[in-house]
């Protein structure tokens, strides 16, 4: 087993850190800041900068961005980042389960349904600004059919780097740390937000690749730190109450979007990057580092504290555990692609496959069909908020039949429910844009539905994989909930034509509900289990 890092080397890295660290904030925030010229000096035009040329203070904020960017990097990256990672993945991290829920639980969960907030809410905002960048730089899209490249196609370049985030930021976790990994996120949401002043459409698909991979490789590294520190009693309802905020995030981003856009169009949505993303760095002072990192780097004493503090013990693989566990689960993503986990891997896959396919083929196109069917930007936008106000205590409450009743049952259950409302919108069709009051009360189900079925899929990934293989594992799960955007968008960029809100529906519908049947069979149950009661089930012995 490698050493862990020398106290020396350590300490030297946290000065090190501290200044770059800073240094990095501070020049990308510059960066992004003298982009805003160019924009306000487009007043008058509206803010339309398309077939504009940047100005030297852009130029300037661009350059200033790369040296941020690569300082802030070279301050999470600690001295030997290859053996801290061996290290970590040889030690496992145990929630006291008899545990109750201690203030530091609660303190550390809003930090987190926060930092969940806003990453959810950055692919939420590609359906809002969709119909105004199809205008501006004369885009294919339903309200106009002769543009040139189809609006889609920001989408897919966005949900695209979604998936290579999910992959990338799970083994990135136990080489920089947990906490470092969303603090990268977070940077890249900050960086991201010149997505606003970009001139060129060719600028917003790179910018938006970034952001999308910002945005998969935050939400399973929040998820994996949850499983570790949160009761095995209270665990799973607490994850999907948090990752299932979807319904949050839609009211916040509508909102934005009908109170900003008529005054400072589209391009507001992605500036807002800027201080939500300063935000994010901030509230991470109140997240803690993995436990298993800070023992790799040598940092016991912290470790423990942090253990201490939220009532959860470390051990390492000479520590008693399940036998099967030690020698039949290896590190590396190959290992949650074989047996014993292969089949529980595909069970989940395709069930966020299908979770994909209706949120990046219905959700993402609702607003767009919705102006298309006469209605403006401003009722559009705020018709979505109310659909997305009434399903936040659905999402409670399904967080609550999660955690108390029955994992496996509560996911097949809300995926059915969910496909139901889907087959509704098929047979209504473009009718229902025009009742206010049913669109909404049909709308409610696909946006908590799905939006818990996703945080569930993830919760129940960070339960279910053992601690070597938990951050790969739930990236992987979490890349095929995008790998579904994908699939769809792709569809969509191909066929140059966005389907109407049935046809979205259908196309829903119908691999939703095939996952339910799939996932009904094959899912194993996590409720009122402990960590280890699950490794154990699942790995049995050979």
């Amino acid at each position: 087993m490698p050493s862990p890092v020398p106290a020396d080397d350590a300490r030297r890295f946290r000065r090190r850190h501290a200044v770059a660290f800073v240094f990095g904030i501070a020049a990308c925030t510059a960066g992004v800041l003298l982009h805003l010229p160019m924009y306000f000096g487009a007043r008058d035009m509206g803010y339309q900068l398309a077939g504009m040329q940047p100005d030297p203070a852009m130029i300037s904020g661009m350059a200033l961005i790369g040296i941020g960017l690569a300082t802030f990097l070279y301050a999470l990256m600690p001295p030997r980042s290859r053996e801290i990672e061996l290290r970590a993945s040889r030690i496992r991290v145990r929630a006291l389960d008899d545990m109750p829920l201690r203030r530091q639980h609660v303190a550390l969960l809003a930090v987190l349904a926060v930092a969940v907030t806003i990453d959810l809410m950055k692919p939420i905002t590609l359906s809002f600004v969709a119909p105004g960048m199809a205008r501006e730089y004369g885009l294919k899209s339903p309200a106009n059919p002769h543009g040139g490249l189809p609006v889609s196609l920001l989408p897919l370049v966005a949900i695209t780097g979604t998936v290579v985030g999910s992959l990338l930021w799970g083994a990135l976790a136990d080489r920089i740390g947990r906490r470092s990994s969303v603090l990268l996120s977070a940077m890249l949401f900050v960086t991201t937000a010149i997505c606003g002043a970009m001139p060129g459409f060719s600028w917003n698909l790179l910018m938006c690749f970034i952001m999308g991979a910002a945005v998969g490789g935050m939400l399973p590294v929040a998820f994996a730190l949850m499983a570790e520190t949160i009761p095995a009693r209270h665990r799973g309802w607490l994850m999907v109450l948090i990752g299932g905020n979807a319904a949050g995030a839609y009211v916040i981003t509508s909102w934005l979007a009908g109170a900003l856009t008529p005054h400072f169009s589209w391009r507001i949505l992605w500036l807002i990057g800027l201080p939500t993303g300063l935000l994010l760095i901030v509230l991470n002072r109140w997240i803690p580092e993995s436990p298993r990192y800070l023992l790799a780097t040598g940092r016991k004493a912290e470790a423990e504290r942090t253990m201490a503090y939220y009532g959860a013990v470390v051990v390492t693989d000479e520590s008693p555990e399940p036998p099967q566990a030690r020698t039949r689960v290896q590190e590396g993503f190959a290992q949650v692609l074989r047996r014993p986990f292969l089949g529980i891997t595909l069970a989940a896959s395709v069930l966020a496959l299908g979770t994909g396919l209706v949120t990046y083929g219905f959700q993402l196109w609702i607003p767009t069909n919705l102006q298309h069917l006469g209605l403006g930007a401003v009722n559009s936008d705020y018709m979505i908020r109310d659909a997305a106000l009434i399903s936040l205590p659905v999402t409670v409450v399904a967080a609550l039949v999660y955690g108390f009743w029955s994992s496996r049952k509560t996911i097949a259950v809300l995926s059915a429910l969910t496909t139901v409302s889907l087959l509704g919108f098929a047979v209504g069709g473009n009718s229902l844009a025009h009742n206010h009051l049913l669109f909404s009360a049909l709308l409610v189900v696909p946006l908590s539905g799905v939006s818990s079925v996703t945080a569930a899929i993830l919760a129940y990934a960070c339960e279910l994989y053992p601690t070597r293989v938990r951050s790969r594992g739930t990236g992987i799960i979490s890349g095929m909930t995008k790998a579904g955007g994908v699939l769809i968008i792709g569809v969509v960029t191909v066929a140059l034509t966005i389907p109407s809100i049935s046809v979205t529906a259908l196309i829903g519908a119908a691999p939703l509900f095939a996952a339910t049947l799939i996932f009904a069979r094959a899912g194993a149950e996590t409720s009122h289990r402990s960590l280890e009661e699950i490794t154990t089930a699942t790995v049995p012995v050979a």
